[in-house]
C-alpha cells in the first residue's frame, strides 16, 4: 500500500504543478457559477420548491457543483486520455510488466489528482459562490464528514466508469468517439446541468439509480442533508454498491484485454 500511496502523492503534486492552469479553471468554474447561479434563480422564482429544494438549497446545488466539477473530472479528463495512448503505442506493456496492479496504480493516481482539484479548484468557487449568494451551508461538522466521504466515493465511481471507457482502447485504438459519448452520459445524468429531481416520472427514477448519480447529485444531496439517518447509509451504500460493481466489471475487462489482445507494436 506504502507504493500506492505514493503514486497518489506523484499524483497531486503533478497536477500541482501546473499553477496557472489551476487559477484559470478556478476563475473559470467562478465565472460559470455566477451565469448558472442566475439562471437557476430565474428558474426557481417561476418554479420554487421545483425538485424539491428551495432557492437556497438550488443555488448550492450550483456552486458545490461547480466546486466538484474538477475533482470528480464531470467533463472528462485526468487518466483516460494518456492510458488510452499508451494502449494505443504500445506502452501500456511497460505498464503491465510492473510489479504492480494496473487498475490500482492508475486509481491511486487519480485520487491524487481529484484532492488536489477540490482543494485548488473547489474551495475558492464555493466561498466566492458563499459570499455572493445566501447558501444552504451545514454547521454540523459530520454532516460535512459524511459529505466528503460521498465525494470519495463519487471519485472512485467516476474512476470506475472512465478506467472502463479507457479500456475500450484495447479493441477500438481510437477512444475519442468512446470519451464523448461517456462526458455526454456525465453530464446529463450527474446533476451537473439540473438536479436529477427535477427530471419527471419514471426517466427521473432510472436516472438516480444510474452510476453517474453517485457522483455529484449524491454528495451534494448529503451535503444539502436530504439524506439523514438511514437515508445517509442508504445513500453511502448506493454509492459503494457502484463503485464495487463497476471496478470489478473493470478488472473483469482488464483481464480479458490483456489475456486476448496484442498491443500495438508486437
Amino acid at each position: 500500500m506504502r507504493l500506492y500511496a505514493a503514486v497518489a502523492v506523484s499524483g497531486f503534486r503533478r497536477y500541482a504543478t501546473y499553477r496557472v492552469a489551476t487559477a484559470a479553471g478556478v476563475f473559470t468554474n467562478t465565472v460559470f457559477g455566477f451565469i448558472i447561479a442566475y439562471t437557476f434563480l430565474a428558474l426557481w422564482d417561476e418554479r420554487p420548491h421545483l425538485g424539491g429544494y428551495d432557492q437556497s438549497q438550488a443555488l448550492t446545488f450550483v456552486w458545490v457543483s461547480q466546486g466538484l466539477l474538477a475533482a470528480a473530472a464531470l467533463l472528462g479528463g485526468g487518466f483516460q486520455e494518456e492510458l488510452q495512448e499508451r494502449i494505443r503505442s504500445g506502452d501500456i506493456a511497460v505498464d503491465l510488466y510492473r510489479p504492480a496492479d494496473l487498475q490500482l496504480w492508475w486509481l491511486s493516481a487519480d485520487l491524487g489528482r481529484a484532492v488536489f482539484h477540490l482543494l485548488g479548484r473547489g474551495a475558492v468557487p464555493l466561498a466566492v459562490g458563499a459570499l455572493a449568494f445566501d447558501l444552504t451551508l451545514p454547521a454540523d461538522p459530520l454532516r460535512w464528514l459524511a459529505f466528503l466521504l460521498s465525494v470519495l466515493l463519487g471519485v472512485v465511481v467516476g474512476f470506475a466508469l472512465r478506467f472502463l471507457v479507457a479500456l475500450c482502447a484495447f479493441w477500438l485504438l481510437d477512444g475519442a468517439g468512446v470519451n464523448m459519448i461517456s462526458a455526454l452520459m456525465c453530464m446529463f445524468f450527474s446533476g451537473m446541468l439540473l438536479p436529477l429531481t427535477v427530471f419527471p416520472g419514471l426517466f427521473g427514477e432510472v436516472a438516480r439509480l444510474l452510476p453517474w448519480a453517485a457522483m455529484l447529485q449524491v454528495p451534494v444531496d448529503v451535503l444539502l442533508g436530504m439524506h439523514a439517518g438511514p437515508g445517509l447509509a442508504r445513500a453511502l451504500g448506493f454509492q459503494a454498491l457502484w463503485a464495487a460493481l463497476l471496478l470489478g466489471t473493470g478488472r473483469a475487462l482488464q483481464s480479458l484485454a490483456t489475456r486476448k489482445v496484442v498491443v500495438q507494436g508486437g
